[in-house]
C-alpha cells in the first residue's frame, strides 16, 4: 500500500523502522513545528482486534510515564483506511544497537546510558508497567545540550503487572530475555533486570552475553556468561560481578532491585572495587559482641547470607553473588565475588589470593578474621566446602596438637619451618572431603596468624596458604 504524504496534521518526512506489526515515520508536527515520530500498524493486522488492542495498550503505556528516559505518547490516531497511529518523541541519534555495532562502548559512557535506562525502567515500574522487551534496538538516543540521553522505547511487550501477576505466554528476544519470561512463569520487576543486565553486557562488550538465538536455548542456561573480562581487558572485576550478578538465572540471587544495581555499578566503575554495604540496614541482625570463638562469629554472622543457590542437573551452580555482612559491632561488612581465576582478598590487614570460585566472603573485626569460600554459611558443618580462613590469635607459643576440622581424621605432629623471621606450625589433615592444610605463624612473641585452607587440589592448598599475609593495621 501506498503511504500517504501526510497523516492529520503530520508530515511524513521518511521512514526511519520497520518490524512485524507497524512501520515508524519520522514526521513534521506542522503546528507545533517539532519533529515526531508516527509509528503506523501495517495494514496487515488492521483487523486483529488483539493486535490493535495491543498497539493502542503501548500507547497508554507510554503516555502513563512521564519520564526524561522513556518515549513520550504525543498523540493517537486513525488513518484514511483505519489503522491506528501513535505519535511519539522522535529519537534522531539511533539506537543502543547501532552503537554497539560500531564497537563497544566506552565504559563510563556505557555506565551512564545503563544508568539512564534503568531510570526509565524505574519510572515505568512504579507506574505499574513491565517492558519484557529490553534490549539494544530499544535503547533510543535523543540530542540534548551537550550531548545525548538514552530512552527506552516500543512497549509492544509491556504489561501491567497485575496482568503479567498471572501465568502469561512467554515473549522477547532470547539473546536479552530473563529465563523467568520464557518459562511462562508469574513475572515481577526482575525480569526487566535481568534484561538490563543483558544490556550492560552487551555495551561492554559488543556482544549478547549467551549468544543464544532461540526461546528454547534460554530454557537451558543455568548459569551467568562468561566474565567480561575475557572479552575485553579494561573492564574491571567489580564492574564485571555486577553485571553478571543482574545475570543470575535464577532472580532470587539477582539484585533484588533496580536501584540496588545502579549504585553497585556506579560505585564499581568509580572505585574499582566491588561495593560494600548493600544490604539495608534492617535485614541485618547484629552479631553479639564480646569473645566469641570462629564458629559462633561466623556462624552468627553468616545467617545474614541468602540461601545457598539451588544444584542444576548440569553441574554445580557457583554459590556466589552473594552479599555478607559481618563485624563486630553490627555495622556493614564488605562482600568479595570470586568466579574464575585467582582474585586478592583483603581485610583488617589480612590478605589471600583464592580462586574466584569461592564466592563468599565473611568478615569479623575480632582478631580480626577473615572467611573466603564455596560456602561461608555451610563453612562450619559441611566438610565438602572448598575456602580459606584466617584469623590473627592472642598466643605466645605455637600449638603442637589441634582439634581436626570436621570429616578430617586427628593430625600427625606439625612441620616446622620459618618464613623470614617467623616459626612455622604446619598441621596436614586426611580428610573425607577436601584435603584440609592448617598453618600457624609466630608474628609476635604475643600473636600467631591461623590459617586453614580447604581444597582438592594439593598445589592449590600450597598456592592458597603461600599468598596469606598480614600486616598489622
Amino acid at each position: 500500500m501506498d503511504q500517504p504524504q501526510r497523516i492529520g496534521r503530520y508530515a511524513l518526512v521518511r521512514r526511519v523502522g520497520a518490524g512485524g506489526f507497524a512501520t515508524v515515520w519520522l514526521a513534521k508536527d506542522e503546528q507545533l513545528d517539532a519533529e515526531v515520530a508516527v509509528k503506523i500498524l501495517s495494514d496487515l493486522w488492521t483487523d486483529d482486534e488483539d493486535v490493535r488492542r495491543r498497539f493502542l495498550a503501548e500507547g497508554r503505556f507510554l503516555r502513563r510515564v512521564d519520564s526524561l528516559y522513556v518515549v513520550g505518547a504525543h498523540d493517537v490516531g486513525e488513518t484514511d483506511d483505519g489503522r491506528p497511529y501513535l505519535v511519539l518523541t522522535y529519537a534522531d541519534l539511533g539506537t543502543l544497537a547501532d552503537k554497539i555495532k560500531a564497537g563497544p562502548l566506552e565504559i563510563g559512557d556505557a555506565v551512564r546510558i545503563i544508568t539512564e535506562v534503568g531510570r526509565g525502567l524505574k519510572h515505568l515500574h512504579s507506574r505499574g508497567v513491565l517492558h519484557r522487551d529490553v534490549k539494544p534496538a530499544n535503547v533510543l538516543f535523543r540530542s540534548i545540550a551537550g550531548g545525548d540521553r538514552a530512552m527506552l522505547g516500543d512497549l509492544g511487550l509491556g504489561k501491567a503487572v497485575q496482568d503479567v501477576s498471572q501465568l502469561t505466554m512467554p515473549g522477547g528476544t532470547p539473546a536479552y530475555v530473563a529465563p523467568e519470561q520464557v518459562l511462562g512463569e508469574r513475572l515481577d520487576h526482575r525480569a526487566d533486570l535481568y534484561s538490563l543486565g543483558a544490556v550492560a553486557y552487551a555495551a561492554f562488550t559488543g556482544q549478547a552475553p549467551h549468544g543464544v538465538n532461540s526461546l528454547g536455548a534460554v530454557m537451558q542456561i543455568d548459569k551467568p556468561p562468561p566474565s567480561m573480562t575475557t572479552l575485553r581487558k579494561d573492564i574491571s572485576d567489580a564492574v564485571d560481578v555486577v553485571v553478571r550478578r543482574a545475570l543470575e538465572p535464577d532472580r532470587e540471587l539477582r539484585w533484588q532491585d533496580l536501584d540496588s544495581f545502579l549504585n553497585a555499578l556506579r560505585e564499581a566503575h568509580a572505585t574499582g572495587k566491588i561495593p560494600a554495604g548493600l544490604i539495608p540496614a534492617a535485614d541485618v541482625s547484629p552479631v553479639t559482641p564480646g569473645d566469641v570463638d570462629q564458629e559462633t562469629a561466623l556462624s552468627s554472622a553468616n545467617q545474614l547470607t541468602q540461601a545457598p543457590p539451588k544444584r542444576s542437573a548440569r553441574g554445580r551452580v557457583l554459590a556466589g553473588l552473594l552479599a555478607v555482612l559481618l563485624a563486630a559491632g553490627g555495622g556493614y561488612g564488605g562482600y568479595q565475588f570470586v568466579l574464575s581465576r585467582p582474585v586478592k582478598v583483603e581485610y583488617g590487614g589480612l590478605s589471600v589470593q583464592v580462586p574466584r570460585a569461592w564466592s563468599q566472603k565473611a568478615e569479623n573485626a575480632q582478631g580480626p578474621r577473615l572467611l573466603v569460600a564455596s560456602s561461608t554459611a555451610t563453612w562450619q558443618t559441611n566438610s565438602g566446602v572448598e575456602g580459606a580462613f584466617l584469623e590473627v590469635q592472642q598466643a605466645t607459643k605455637l600449638p603442637t596438637t589441634v582439634a581436626p576440622p570436621p570429616g578430617c581424621s586427628a593430625p600427625p605432629p606439625p612441620d616446622g619451618g620459618t618464613i623470614g623471621d617467623q616459626a612455622l606450625a604446619t598441621f596436614r589433615f586426611s580428610c573425607s572431603g577436601p584435603s584440609v592444610i592448617e598453618q600457624y605463624r609466630q608474628l609476635n612473641p604475643t600473636t600467631l596468624l591461623r590459617i586453614q585452607v580447604r581444597d582438592d587440589d594439593a598445589v592449590g592448598r600450597q598456592t592458597v596458604l603461600d599468598s596469606v599475609a598480614y600486616k598489622a593495621p
